[in-house]
């Protein structure tokens, strides 16, 4: 797909949509596909017991089927969690998309966005999660085409987070005439609330609506 099919809701990343790579399904899924039941149990197998302590054979397993069947998914076990990170990634992007376009300022911008990052579901905590503990896989080229293909995607995609909420602190600081470095600011932002996800636990003695305050109140401090 070119340029010419994005949309502010629909970026064109790595030369795909947004939507696509937000899909948990690359193609209209048949009645018999397991792919989302993979996904879902890699899903909470890696955010229970880690990455590395998961038996790829426990996953076919828990999905009822055999351990053969799953390459017809997945190559790998790094290539699920390559596709697990890459659906955080995009779905992380959908949401400031959608959020960044309410307000009639920047401002109220702002306010939305760093609302959504806490609107969030059980599953997508889990999966932000995975992600922070399984970054370094994105470090090194894979010797698997595909695995390849997701690094890629994963890669733009956090580029392009990052560039979006640096756009919108530019245009705020334009608006409101402020010197700040609007890159410094998207940096210390997102390494603000990635750290929550490294420590919250949905069933925890926190609320999310509280952790949801406290974390909001500081970035703001950080952005004005």
């Amino acid at each position: 797909m070119g340029d010419n099919g994005a949309t502010a809701l629909d970026p064109i990343v790595a030369g795909v949509a947004l939507s696509h790579l937000a899909a948990v399904n690359e193609v209209a899924p048949g009645p018999r596909s397991k792919r989302s039941a993979i996904l879902d149990t890699a899903v909470t197998k890696f955010g229970a017991d880690g990455f590395e302590s998961t038996k790829w054979s426990t996953i076919a397993d828990e999905v009822g089927i055999g351990q053969t069947a799953l390459y017809h998914y997945f190559e790998s076990k790094a290539h699920c969690l390559l596709t697990i990170i890459r659906l955080e990634l995009a779905q992380s992007y959908q949401r400031f998309c959608r959020s960044s376009q309410a307000g009639s300022t920047t401002g109220e911008e702002i306010e939305a966005v760093l609302e959504s990052v806490f609107d969030v579901s059980t599953k997508a905590i889990i999966q932000t999660r995975i992600v922070m503990a399984n970054s370094d896989v994105l470090a090194a080229p894979r010797n698997s085409e595909r695995e390849e293909t997701e690094r890629l995607a994963c890669l733009e995609l956090t580029r392009e987070i990052e560039n979006a909420w640096v756009q919108l602190f530019r245009r705020h600081y334009e608006e409101t005439g402020s010197d700040h470095d609007p890159v410094l600011v998207a940096r210390a932002v997102l390494g603000l609330f990635n750290s929550v996800w490294r420590w919250y636990r949905p069933d925890g003695p926190l609320s999310l609506k509280n952790v949801s305050a406290f974390y909001r109140e500081s970035a703001r401090r950080i952005i004005e």
